[in-house]
């Protein structure tokens, strides 16, 4: 376990860096989760939100685990170096994305397009949202909202070779989502204006990118590793 570590805390960067997309694409369904809670709930608001949160975070940490059982079976395989390729290419797209410089990644999107068209008529019969089974239920279900972000580093995580291995990478990946998201009032404007400023997204971008050729199979891993 010790030797995952690194890889848990560049997972939890990865998730706090791409908080801007995620404030893009999950805000306003944030605000209207908050919203749909009934007023007799709204006492309730913040357990209620971190419910919706941990089912969404959950959720990535179930398709880490059904991805890495995958990457698992290609063990030792010619085809597990491709998928650590594709997974190293993938996440220099997302410094890219995340950097501001190239938005190509968010094609990536419409591969879960399909899943959610089913998915989202499930969701919509969960509001208003009454309980925390039901606020866990609905965040489960808005975890597979289609997300370049979220596909890339699940590749990664894949390309890991063992499944536990990729649901905790998933995880951490979605604690580290949680400030943009979870916070509310003048600490989420602060953490969202922080996340906005251009050098700290060309900055994390460009991070983002030396992990993806890190990851990228060759010899400068050995080189890296030894400096």
């Amino acid at each position: 376990m010790p030797e995952l570590l690194p890889a848990l805390v560049s997972a939890l960067v990865l998730g706090l860096l791409g908080g801007g997309h995620c404030l893009g694409m999950c805000g306003g369904l944030m605000g209207a989760l908050t919203l749909a809670i009934p007023p007799e709930q709204r006492a309730r608001r913040l357990r209620l939100l971190i419910a919706y949160n941990l089912g969404r975070v959950l959720s990535y940490a179930v398709a880490g685990l059904l991805l890495g059982l995958a990457g698992w079976a290609l063990a030792g395989s010619p085809a597990v170096q491709m998928l650590r390729v594709l997974a190293a290419l993938l996440l220099i797209a997302m410094g890219l994305y995340l950097a501001g410089w190239w938005s190509g990644l968010t094609r990536i999107e419409a591969l879960g397009r399909g899943l959610w068209r089913h998915l989202q008529p499930i969701a919509s019969r969960l509001l208003p949202v009454s309980s925390l089974p039901r606020a866990l239920l609905l965040g489960a279900l808005w975890g597979w909202l289609p997300c370049g972000l979220v596909y890339s580093t699940l590749l990664w995580a894949a390309s890991q070779g063992n499944a536990v291995h990729s649901a905790l990478l998933m995880f951490a990946f979605g604690v580290g989502t949680w400030p943009v998201l979870l916070v509310t009032g003048l600490a989420a404007e602060r953490v969202t204006a922080v996340l906005r400023r251009r050098h700290v997204r060309m900055a994390g971008g460009v991070l983002v990118m030396l992990f993806g050729l890190w990851t990228l199979p060759g010899p400068h891993q050995h080189w890296l590793m030894g400096h």
